[in-house]
């Protein structure tokens, strides 16, 4: 096709989290030469929207009534102005959108799955299931979740495909610690520091890492007890914060909010760790990885293949804080191993989950049914 394909991302909101992130990065990566890339949130734009416009022409979605969900009439007219040859959704917008795109007579639908809550809701997999019969090419960004979508979502699994998720792996590289985030928070030099990064979200189980911290401190030996630094927010950030005044954790666990340091905080961490009940292809856990950080993760959805052969013993069950707790304090008494274990990390991220990879295996997605 000579003429570039007009492209169309449709999200919920571009603020804070890792689905957000990611689309962010694809847009800023997409092959201008080959596609006019547009982006449309539903809610309202945020933090990751900063900056595209060189990228996309940004757009904010028309008001919807009430009744929406039976017919986004708003939403189909904006989308036969826009007149994408392409729409790409992404978690969250998938039952509204791709009925407003058929009304609309946009040619080609794709939609990513960033990941499932855990246990699936019936009525959002029913309404799933309707979305998936509209789309054409049903992406899931990890094995495990590719087989979930066949089992229970996706009526036609001859649809579905995998696309891992990709970081840039020059951008999160391995850097020198510089002091400033231990000297902002008040942690001393020598203290390990157990660091996450993530929604405050029932979903990533950092109720279950609360208790895992108040276990490690209760058995901790050393001479310099560890940290535990979160950073992210979400709905659960006022229940996290009474655990933790609750447990009398305050002066050894930070919760930061979020952060725009990223590379800092990664710099400030001795490992990196999730607590996550459920997830597709963690985006900060790549990030993590690729700064060259050892994981210690629970083992749900993408998280083992994310972590390969060689770091699998870094992982534990999800919802056991004895294991979470016996698990990082292996990883911090083992210095050495420790350290091969971060250079493992960075050399299977920078093997597997480059961000270019990403960005060229959607856009032959994108092209596939139009030529």
């Amino acid at each position: 096709m000579s003429e570039r394909i007009r492209l169309l991302h449709v999200i919920q909101n571009l603020n804070y989290g890792g689905m957000e992130r990611l689309l962010a990065d694809l847009v800023r990566r997409h092959d201008a030469g080959r596609f006019e890339v547009h982006v449309m949130a539903l809610s309202y734009l945020g933090r990751f929207a900063e900056g595209l416009e060189p990228f996309a022409t940004m757009h904010l979605a028309d008001p919807l009534p009430r009744w929406s969900m039976l017919w986004p009439g708003p939403l189909i007219r904006q989308l036969r102005r826009i007149a994408p040859a392409v729409i790409h959704t992404h978690s969250g917008v998938w039952y509204k959108v791709s009925l407003a795109a058929r009304r609309a007579g946009v040619p080609r639908l794709v939609h990513t799955d960033h990941g499932r809550r855990s246990p699936d809701p019936w009525l959002a997999r029913a309404l799933d299931r309707r979305a998936a019969r509209r789309t054409d090419a049903i992406v899931a960004v990890s094995e495990p979740l590719r087989d979930h979508l066949a089992r229970r979502v996706v009526p036609d699994p001859s649809r579905l495909r995998v696309i891992t998720n990709g970081v840039d792996t020059s951008l999160h590289r391995p850097r020198e610690d510089d002091g400033c985030v231990r000297r902002s928070l008040g942690i001393p030099a020598e203290a390990p520091v157990l660091g996450s990064v993530g929604r405050l979200e029932p979903i990533k189980g950092y109720d279950v890492m609360l208790e895992a911290f108040r276990l490690l401190r209760a058995q901790w030996t050393g001479s310099a007890p560890p940290h535990l630094v979160i950073g992210g927010e979400g709905s659960e950030r006022v229940r996290l914060q009474t655990l933790v005044d609750a447990a009398g954790l305050g002066t050894h666990l930070h919760l930061l909010g979020w952060r725009d340091d990223i590379h800092d905080l990664h710099a400030a961490f001795t490992l990196f760790t999730m607590s996550s009940r459920s997830e597709g292809t963690s985006v900060s856990l790549l990030e993590a990885m690729s700064a060259g950080l050892c994981p210690v993760v629970t083992d749900v959805g993408g998280n083992a293949n994310v972590l390969g052969p060689s770091l699998r013993h870094r992982l534990v069950p999800s919802e056991d804080p004895a294991a979470l707790a016996g698990a990082w304090r292996k990883a911090l008494e083992q210095s050495e191993a420790l350290a091969a274990d971060a250079r493992a990390a960075r050399a299977r991220v920078e093997e597997a989950f480059g961000l270019e990879t990403m960005v060229r295996a959607y856009e032959a997605l994108y092209r596939e049914g139009l030529e």
